[in-house]
């Protein structure tokens, strides 16, 4: 019955949306492009999706992903086949000059796919023993998202939707998928127009970041987990601490508190590394001292659960992908509850 419902949405969602292929305005950059036509837009995307890699993915928040380090706890071999069935879309609405995935994001690599491929990855990533299906950078195509999961639900995807965004994401848009998605994922990257305009060419991501985690969290306010942690439903918020800008987190933490709630859950990434255009300031990561700053503040303001990684990262051990390969990632650290 819930597939049923969520077929319904989504024809609903669609029937509502689809005057955006031949104009689009489904995120901020109102850029406006006829995709039926071939036109593309900021995003670099066309009618159908781009994706680099379907796979199970372990480095993701353990309520994502399961257990993390699953190579030295007992039953490996059967917690290995779990995992977060993650999908990697090409391109982006926002396009970060620092962005780890920026072969994607960036330079676009990746294959164009029907909508019944799409399908068909996703019904192979549950088959493989996926704990959801993980839509990474998916704003700027989720057209062809929403028609590929109706085909999808109708053959059989039982498992959770995670909407995995950087947040940079029209409010009025997120409402059409109240029903249809069940976790969301989304960044909270900036406070300050400075930092925003100056690493994404987007100094208003705030003002519409933050009216769009509002409508996420609106939709599914508390993370809610099963007996064995693995989420089912709910918002988890990611942060990423940038070298150098201690205050914009701090600023987000405040925000946070003031304008949602305590319950909230929270991931606060101490990942930062430099990547593909970063600018000179950011040339570096981020220091013990930095990470200990906002999370002891996130500590005094007691939000419920927060999600946290090593205080410093060597690059040995960073779990950095490189999307030209057939496995992507190799096993990183762990992140922690806190």
């Amino acid at each position: 019955m819930e597939s049923i419902e969520k077929i319904r949405k989504i024809e609903q969602a669609l029937g509502r949306l689809s005057g955006h292929e031949k104009e689009c305005h489904l995120c901020p950059r109102e850029c406006g492009v006829d995709r039926t036509a071939g036109e593309k837009g900021f995003c670099g995307s066309g009618k159908l999706a781009i994706v680099s890699h379907a796979l199970l993915h372990h480095g993701e928040e353990p309520a994502l992903s399961g257990i993390a380090d699953c190579a030295q706890e007992e039953g490996a071999q059967e917690e290995r086949r779990h995992g977060s069935g993650t999908i990697f879309f090409t391109g982006c609405n926002l396009k970060c000059s620092f962005c780890q995935n920026y072969q994607l994001s960036w330079l676009g690599q990746g294959k164009v796919v029907t909508d019944e491929e799409l399908a068909r990855m996703m019904l192979r990533l549950q088959e493989e023993g996926a704990l959801n299906v993980n839509l990474v950078s998916p704003t700027h195509l989720l057209l062809p998202i929403l028609r590929a999961l109706r085909l999808a639900l109708s053959g059989g995807l039982a498992i959770p939707l995670v909407w995995n965004s950087n947040g940079y994401e029209k409010a009025e848009i997120l409402q059409h998928l109240q029903g249809i998605i069940d976790i969301y994922l989304p960044d909270l990257k900036y406070f300050s127009s400075l930092p925003a305009g100056k690493y994404s060419s987007a100094p208003d991501y705030f003002k519409y970041a933050s009216r769009a985690i509002q409508e996420m969290y609106r939709q599914k306010p508390r993370l809610i987990v099963d007996e064995k942690e693995i989420a089912r439903e709910g918002t988890i918020i990611r942060h990423l601490v940038l070298p150098g800008w201690v205050e914009d987190s701090l600023h987000i933490l405040e925000w946070l508190h003031k304008s949602l709630a305590t319950e909230l859950c929270l991931s606060l990434m101490s990942q930062f590394y430099p990547c593909f255009q970063a600018p000179p300031e950011l040339q570096r990561t981020v220091s013990a001292d930095e990470y200990r700053t906002v999370l002891r503040r996130a500590e005094e303001l007691e939000f419920d659960e927060v999600f946290v990684q090593p205080e410093i990262f060597s690059p040995e051990s960073r779990l950095l992908p490189d999307f030209s390969l057939p496995e992507p990632f190799r096993w990183g650290p762990k992140t922690e509850t806190g």
